[in-house]
């Protein structure tokens, strides 16, 4: 039988325990995509392709560079693009799906949502292929593309989830008694959909930073020997059974990034704070 020092004890150790392993997962690629840049050294003379060995840890890649060295520099586009690309949706979803469901005008609503339908009907990488062809965006095109293409899904599902919240007593007790609209879209509203908004962020930064990888890996936004993960996965497959690093190393930590988010945010899902949420 537990004694209630353990069960206190062990109380105590949870909340650690429920982020660890997605901390971890995230945490190396972050750190080898924000700190590489400013460690790596200057590049060196270039070897044979594919080669291992030879003062390279990870080999060498397609035009005899160190995959080492590419690894350390080919991080933070990825990681910069797709969550600078996630908060830009949000940040335009947000309002979005907070007035459409707060306001009780009809034409309001369908004025915000509407055109945002018609966006959602076009598939996402088809729409960044698309404007592609027209123009060829650099990261900062990619990740206003990939966050356009975002906008309507986020915003529908801020809409849902703050529509059942707006239609309970006590947003109506709050307009009775004369509250803002902000302090009732944000106070109370906003607090009480933390929980779907951060299930979906998880979601949505992993189908971002696919989006992004794909883009890069069809050479969009990126030049075709840039230093970036996803480009390291397309251009050194042809090697990948005579030397695997090459592709297998930037996989990987694209793969860590995306389970790591998703593990931390169904760990902040299952967190008091989400749990009990806002006060009537």
């Amino acid at each position: 039988m537990r004694t209630p020092g353990r069960v206190r004890a062990r109380g105590r150790e949870l909340p650690f325990g429920r982020f660890a392993l997605g901390a971890v997962l995230v945490g190396v690629p972050l750190v080898l995509a924000l700190c590489g840049p400013m460690v790596v050294g200057g590049p060196g003379p270039r070897a044979a392709s594919f080669t291992l060995g030879d003062g390279h840890w990870l080999g060498t890649d397609f035009v005899g560079r160190d995959v080492w060295r590419q690894v350390l520099l080919g991080g933070r586009p990825v990681v910069v693009v797709a969550l600078a690309a996630t908060a830009l949706a949000y940040l335009v979803a947000l309002p979005l799906g907070l007035i459409s469901a707060l306001t009780h005008r009809t034409w309001l609503e369908e004025t915000l949502m509407r055109p945002l339908d018609v966006l959602l009907a076009v598939p996402s990488l088809l729409m960044i292929l698309l404007v592609a062809s027209v123009f060829a965006p650099g990261a900062t095109g990619l990740a206003l593309l990939v966050a356009l293409v975002n906008i309507p899904d986020a915003a529908r599902i801020v809409r849902a989830a703050a529509a059942d919240v707006a239609s309970r007593p006590a947003v109506e007790a709050l307009r009775m008694q004369g509250e803002s609209w902000w302090r009732i879209a944000v106070g109370h509203v906003g607090r009480s959909i933390l929980r779907p908004l951060a299930a979906d962020a998880g979601v949505r930064l992993t189908g971002v930073l696919y989006l992004v990888a794909t883009a890069a890996f069809l050479g969009i936004g990126v030049a075709p020997d840039a230093a970036d993960w996803a480009v390291m996965v397309d251009r050194n497959r042809t090697g990948l059974f005579v030397q695997p690093w090459a592709v297998v190393v930037p996989a990987l930590l694209i793969v860590a990034l995306t389970m790591g988010t998703n593990l931390l945010c169904d760990a902040a899902l299952r967190g008091p704070a989400l749990r009990k949420g806002p006060r009537s």
